[in-house]
């Protein structure tokens, strides 16, 4: 790796990695080269980028202490406004540098997306992204089949948060690197694609590989819960209405008062403290 980026990748695992995060430099033409024109990144092809991700721990070690913060916002997801704070903690640890932030969710005016996670996790070797493509003479006939990423250390259990895009910085000598293929066979490929599509609540797909780590059951409650519903889940606010049964994905509205006082959600938010397990989803 070329010095430049070792540095610049250092100073952006000393700000993101102590959090739950992890960081992969890579080329705008690696990505553009694999994708149509309409989603091409408009800048030049050695132009320097980081693909940021996130691992289980990003749950306590930066979720949990994010919400005590006194940071966050109504309307907006608890967690997307928890990765786009600590992304903007990298551009003022780089205050000489223009660094654009896209976060994962982002989308143009048409509603188009601004980046392909998963194309560029691919490209920049975090994880590998396994497409119908990637299976020999596929058995889904018509139907549609949505592709999944795999990282060789934490299965599914990740997520893809966005990429920092550093204008400015072209880097024509970078290395490209390959995500580890950590799927190989066709019979696994199919497995998995077939778990993803078809029984992607019962979260076997993210064990395609045995895990480093997991998701606990407290994090796996919340991130089952809908969007709309999780700062009710939090006690940050009254959902829009109750459900009509009790379930999985609700386990904590049974356990957190519903109310806008922040220090009566802090039981479960505490690293110290987790609620009961839920059962299985």
């Amino acid at each position: 790796m070329e010095p430049q980026v070792a540095e610049l990748k250092q100073k952006i695992e000393d700000t993101l990695c102590p959090f739950g995060f992890e960081v992969y430099p890579f080329q705008v033409a690696w990505y553009n080269a694999v994708l149509p024109s309409a989603f091409h990144l408009p800048l030049p092809g050695p132009t320097l980028a980081f693909l940021v991700l996130s691992t289980p721990a990003m749950f306590d070690r930066a979720l949990k202490p994010f919400l005590q913060s006194g940071h966050l916002q109504p309307l907006t997801d608890p967690v997307d406004q928890c990765v786009a704070y600590h992304l903007g903690r990298v551009r003022k640890s780089l205050p000489e540098l223009q660094i654009e932030v896209i976060a994962d969710y982002e989308v143009h005016p048409n509603r188009r997306p601004k980046i392909l996670a998963q194309t560029a996790a691919h490209v920049a070797g975090a994880a590998y992204y396994y497409q119908r493509q990637d299976v020999e003479a596929d058995p889904w006939g018509t139907q549609h089949i949505s592709g999944v990423c795999i990282h060789p250390r934490f299965g599914g259990w990740f997520a893809i948060r966005g990429v920092l895009l550093l204008p400015g910085i072209e880097v024509p000598d970078l290395p490209p690197t390959k995500p580890l293929d950590c799927v190989p066979t066709r019979t696994d490929r199919i497995a998995l694609l077939e778990s993803f599509n078809f029984h992607w609540r019962d979260w076997a797909y993210r064990d395609a590989v045995t895990p480093q780590e997991r998701y606990s059951e407290e994090q796996k409650a919340y991130f089952s819960t809908p969007p709309a519903q999780r700062l009710a889940l939090l006690g940050l606010a009254q959902p829009s209405e109750e459900p009509s049964s009790a379930s999985p994905e609700l386990l904590f509205t049974t356990l957190i008062p519903k109310s806008q006082n922040l220090s009566r959600a802090r039981g479960w938010l505490s690293p110290r403290v987790s609620p009961p397990a839920s059962p299985g989803p």
